[in-house]
């Protein structure tokens, strides 16, 4: 999801104004902006070691401002104000912080980069002039307590990663064909046509524009004659070892819409599918989780693992029949 709001352009040469902070995490892209930007984690990892945070308002949107103030270890307390810009859902988070000519007023730019699955953020501010970018980090200390407050945000995150692989959905199975053919029998339309959906499922259309931002796209009738439509969105694509994707149901004009069964459902899955060969056998593992979703949603998803490995059972049953089929001699 991409959302803006007339963020300023930067001149070409900006070194001299502008502070950088970059720091690898051990965990997905997604993962790493949901901890990032949700409110309901910013309160516990906000600021430099010792600090505390009370949230006044917060609207993590373009336009949106949050108000806060920072409680220091010496009894001192921070006001703080933060007016977002830009948000592109999950590489790019800009933003505008303090308000008037107050000292300390930058534009900050926060990007998350995948990096072999795991994430490398870097921190942007950028003050009206190289004088007050010196005395923000030789007075203040502005880098070390950009580090510090990394420090924290990472052990909060690593909380978070472990609380959501509790919660995530995954499979695992082992094909008896090889890595580049089972690869292709997930991302080829003609292929998918021959296996994709649960057993006794008819597929009606099947759409592939593989790339990174395209769809798949497809509809199939159930035995008692209910047509179900749905997409997975492609966020990364490393052939033939790595395809994630945001899955939804649709409706037949595409738009994104609750579960036919499920009213509580989350609207997004983000999947997760790698493919690993040893002695020409493959193993696919999927996992899922849901993004941008309500408690209540959550626990839909968690209540719902015991039908999520059924459905996928049968789906994977009926893979492992294609592929055979397509090595016989």
């Amino acid at each position: 999801m991409t959302e803006t709001k007339n963020a300023t352009p930067r001149a070409s040469d900006t070194s001299d104004r502008e502070m950088v902070i970059t720091r690898v995490f051990d965990a997905p892209r997604e993962l790493v902006f949901d901890a990032w930007t949700d409110p309901k984690h910013i309160g516990s990892w906000w600021g430099p070691k010792g600090f505390k945070t009370t949230t006044y308002e917060i609207d993590v949107r373009p336009g949106g401002v949050w108000r806060f103030v920072m409680h220091g270890p010496d009894g001192v307390d921070y006001q703080n104000k933060i007016v977002y810009l830009e948000i592109v859902r999950p590489e790019r988070l800009v933003y505008d912080h303090g308000e008037g000519d107050g000292p300390g007023l930058f534009q900050a730019t926060v990007t998350f980069a995948e990096a072999a699955g795991k994430t490398r953020l870097t921190m942007r501010a950028l003050f009206r002039s190289a004088a007050e970018r010196d005395e923000v980090v030789t007075k203040r200390k502005a880098i070390e307590g950009g580090n510090q407050t990394l420090d924290r945000f990472g052990e909060h995150l690593a909380k978070f990663k472990a609380e959501s692989a509790q919660r995530e959905f995954s499979i695992s199975r082992v094909f008896d064909a090889p890595r580049d053919l089972v690869w292709k029998a997930v991302t080829e339309s003609e292929r998918l046509m021959h296996w994709w959906g649960p057993k006794g499922f008819t597929m009606l259309v099947c759409q592939v524009d593989l790339r990174r931002g395209g769809t798949f796209v497809y509809s199939m009738r159930s035995p008692q004659g209910h047509e179900m439509r749905g997409q997975w969105v492609y966020r990364q694509i490393v052939p033939p070892e790595r395809l994630v994707a945001v899955v939804s149901f649709t409706d037949d004009k595409g738009n994104l819409v609750r579960h036919p069964l499920s009213p509580t459902w989350p609207v997004e899955v983000l999947n997760t599918m790698t493919l690993s060969e040893q002695d020409g056998k493959t193993t696919m593992t999927i996992t899922g989780s849901p993004i941008n979703a309500t408690e209540e949603e959550r626990r839909t998803f968690e209540e719902g693992r015991g039908s999520m490995k059924q459905g996928f059972t049968g789906t994977l049953d009926q893979l492992d029949k294609y592929l055979e089929s397509t090595q016989r001699p």
